[in-house]
């Protein structure tokens, strides 16, 4: 995973990245959309969101998670003291698949480099991802409703794996688990500025715990 932890390139900006965005032509997901969706937030965050695709909303206004399930969001980010201007927040795809449907794994490729330079430039302590689609990207081949709400180290960022706030509306009996999750998240912050203090990178981390079946060439703990 050591594309996500190089330097920016110099002339990159958030603002940038966004412009490409929108203007974008890689896949045939642009034919479709009203707006591309680049993302938004503050540079130098501490916590990125990483949901799957916009919706219907997202695609009208150039915002991601304003819908029903962006306003969720703003709930369980308010739960643990923070606001939506606290995080940076965007998706795998940064236009809308038609009807919603799931991204596709040419789609996922062809949005990778702007996401890589997102996560270049705001450099975050925590990615937390949003969906299966996000968390494959790190996690290959586990089961969301397995791993959700656990930290996983790579290098000295933590990748914590959260169901998307949409199923979560569409499925109560997984609310809990969303609120559970996100309250883990302060201590997972305190935990990844720690790794970035210079600690031991070999050391423990308490309440970390990998799934039994995890992958091998990732270091977990």
């Amino acid at each position: 995973m050591s594309d996500y932890s190089q330097p920016s390139q110099p002339e990159d900006s958030l603002a940038a990245i966004a412009a490409e965005v929108r203007h974008c032509q890689r896949c045939p997901l642009a034919q479709g959309r009203r707006n591309a969706v680049p993302g938004v937030g503050p540079a130098q965050s501490a916590i990125m969101f990483i949901g799957e695709g916009p919706g219907g909303m997202e695609d009208q206004s150039g915002l991601p998670f304003v819908g029903p399930a962006g306003q969720y969001l703003d709930e369980l980010l308010a739960s643990i003291g923070l606001i939506r201007e606290d995080v940076f927040i965007t998706n795998v795809v940064k236009c809308r698949p038609p009807n919603n449907r799931d991204p596709e794994p040419d789609e996922i490729d062809s949005c990778k480099p702007y996401l890589v330079r997102q996560l270049r430039l705001v450099d975050p302590e925590i990615i937390v991802t949003l969906g299966r689609f996000a968390m494959e990207r790190w996690l290959p081949d586990q089961r969301i409703t397995k791993v959700h709400g656990q930290a996983f180290r790579f290098g000295r960022r933590l990748i914590v794996p959260m169901l998307h706030p949409a199923a979560a509306l569409r499925r109560a009996e997984w609310r809990p688990w969303m609120i559970e999750d996100f309250q883990k998240l302060p201590h997972y912050i305190d935990e990844a500025r720690r790794l970035r203090a210079g600690d031991d990178p070999n050391a423990p981390i308490s309440a970390i715990t990998p799934p039994p079946d995890a992958p091998q060439q990732s270091r977990l703990l």
